[in-house]
């Protein structure tokens, strides 16, 4: 049985080649800005719509290819005070969002949804603590010099496999949930499906 990652994402890509998950890629061509906004207008919680999301892009394409198992992956940052960090668009924007998480916790959560034959048949969603240290305004001008405009498809302006790692002074969860995938429960579910050899 085939299987397909529902995404272009370099991070999710990088993680299953890693792994040795053998795997092709097909960007989900949805209007996510525009199903996120319904979502959170109707009081969803942000695990829940990082849940939904990701559920919305297996199944878009599921229906591409129904005899493979797809799975779609989505991450957002939720800030200590209940707003959620969307990808920044410029880098004063990508400054704005440091700003904002300088010196407070924030949540992460990935969710990884996994379609077959357009239905949803497997879920989970993690969620790691992200302790953001006091970013003064020469280090945030320095970091976006070096990283931008590399983050401009990363919630919470961070690369943690790179530079992003110095935003913060403790993290706690899974590596892979901050990297934008819960991989370990993916790798399970793929042995129990005969993807990968148990």
């Amino acid at each position: 049985m085939k299987f397909v990652l529902a995404s272009q994402s370099a991070s999710r890509r990088a993680m299953l080649d890693a792994a040795g998950v053998p795997h092709a890629a097909v960007a989900a061509q949805v209007d996510e800005a525009s199903a996120k906004e319904s979502l959170i207008a109707g009081g969803i919680s942000p695990r829940d719509l990082a849940d939904a999301l990701a559920e919305l892009k297996a199944l878009k394409v599921s229906g591409l290819v129904p005899a493979a198992l797809v799975l779609g992956g989505d991450s957002l940052v939720a800030l200590g005070d209940g707003s959620l960090l969307d990808k920044p668009e410029s880098r004063e924007q990508a400054a704005d969002h440091l700003r904002r998480m300088s010196g407070r916790t924030h949540d992460i959560y990935s969710a990884a949804v996994i379609a077959e034959g357009g239905r949803a048949v497997w879920r989970h969603v993690d969620r790691a603590r992200l302790h953001v240290r006091p970013l003064s305004e020469t280090f945030i001008a320095e970091y976006l010099d070096i990283e931008w405009p590399a983050i401009a498809g990363c919630v919470g302006c961070f690369r943690i496999e790179g530079p992003g790692v110095q935003l913060f002074n403790r993290t706690e969860g899974s590596q892979f949930t901050i990297l934008g995938m819960p991989l370990l429960p993916i790798l399970d579910y793929l042995r129990i499906r005969g993807i990968l050899t148990s």
